[in-house]
């Protein structure tokens, strides 16, 4: 049976896309040298993903930040996780899905939690999934070096949230997010007096 493990990263960011990851693993792959993404150093994270990579049957759906507020996180989740099946060479008969969203897709799927943690398939669409979202995160931070996306991810760290209490953001970011979102709605409550 071809099961593919699926996974996100990306999700509660503030800036940037969400981006899902397929995996299938070969009967023979290594399995010990998987675990959760957050888990292993950025070393043993691309090394993991270098070898998936390599010897694996995997696809990447990536859903950027503007689309992520157009149709919400849920569905930019579901969509960015359909797309990665879709790369497959060979269709799945099961997916292994982290989480418990209950996502449907055309193909017999079961949500599992901590399954990142837990499922060498899911382990492996967490690594893949987060080395591609870390590496647009890195290119991003080039372009707007004021907010460290290098280090942060687009992730809320102090230094990030105190740019956005600013009123600083870039295109990247999620306006529908908080603290963006208040910030971007509050001068055009005040302008109607």
């Amino acid at each position: 049976m071809i099961i593919a493990g699926i996974d996100e990263a990306g999700r509660g960011a503030l800036a940037g896309p969400v981006v899902a990851a397929a995996v299938v693993l070969p009967d023979l792959f290594p399995r010990d040298t998987l675990d959760d993404s957050k888990k292993l150093s950025d070393k043993k994270r691309r090394t993991a993903c270098d070898l998936i990579r390599r010897s694996c049957d995997w696809g990447v759906g990536i859903v950027p930040a503007e689309e992520v507020d157009e149709i919400g996180i849920k569905r930019a989740t579901r969509k960015a996780m359909w797309e990665a099946i879709q790369q497959l060479r060979f269709r799945p008969e099961k997916l292994q899905v982290d989480g418990r969203d209950g996502f449907l897709f055309p193909i017999p799927s079961e949500d599992f939690v901590h399954g990142d943690v837990h499922i060498s398939e899911i382990s492996a669409a967490s690594i893949v999934a987060k080395v591609v979202r870390d590496d647009l995160m890195i290119d991003f931070g080039r372009q707007f070096p004021a907010f460290d996306f290098v280090r942060n991810k687009g992730y809320g760290s102090e230094f990030h949230l105190r740019l956005l209490e600013q009123r600083k953001f870039t295109p990247e970011h999620r306006k529908t997010y908080e603290p963006l979102r208040t910030h971007l709605v509050q001068p055009r409550l005040f302008s109607d007096f």
